[in-house]
């Protein structure tokens, strides 16, 4: 979630109406704005997730997870190391690596990844330099290999979260899928359940 937010909601507004619609994790993505306004309102979001008992992570930037003392953060595989990221982080904190191709999950679980975000499973605006779309074998793959936890990423949505989670992803991650619909609480609450149905099934 960057944090320019989306129509006339705000990011933190999304947020709320994210959470009370069924997501477990709110991870703040933001790139381009300074970063003494990602600071302040990364403070917002970081309480309003403790507040109601989400999970708070930052995507890419372990010092800015420390400064706001985040649950977590994502790092990719350009990013900096697993391994580094939790010496700066401390072993209390959660460490989520991306991966697109095996070789890939075998480097970000040989850095100690806590969960990976594997993808982009489907083309997606979101992420400029997501790459091509990878589909989800390799979701299956990693998951008859491992236990770690994975989580599908990449153009996802409530039509094709299923396929998803039926190839062994323990959630998804989105961001258009909330943040850019009309009315943001009713698609998280779709969503949400597209999961659990598809988890129950």
């Amino acid at each position: 979630m960057g944090l320019e937010g989306y129509g006339h909601l705000t990011a933190l507004q999304l947020a709320r109406e994210a959470i009370a619609g069924g997501v477990t994790m709110i991870q703040l993505r933001e790139k381009n704005a300074p970063l003494r306004q990602v600071l302040t309102q990364g403070v917002q979001l970081r309480e309003l997730c403790r507040e109601l008992g989400v999970p708070f992570f930052v995507n890419d930037r372990v010092d800015v997870a420390i400064l706001l003392d985040a649950d977590g953060v994502h790092v990719g595989q350009d990013d900096i190391p697993g391994m580094e990221a939790r010496k700066l982080l401390g072993d209390d904190k959660i460490i989520g690596i991306s991966a697109g191709t095996m070789e890939e999950a075998e480097w970000a679980m040989e850095n100690g990844a806590d969960y990976l975000g594997v993808g982009p499973i489907y083309s997606t605006a979101t992420k400029q330099d997501a790459g091509e779309a990878i589909g989800t074998a390799l979701i299956s793959a990693i998951t008859q290999r491992w236990t770690v936890p994975v989580v599908g990423i990449g153009g996802i949505n409530t039509e094709n979260a299923t396929v998803i989670i039926e190839a062994g992803a323990h959630g998804v991650a989105v961001v258009s899928a909330i943040t850019k619909q009309h009315k943001p609480l009713l698609a998280a609450q779709t969503l949400a359940r597209t999961v659990q149905t598809a988890w129950l099934s």
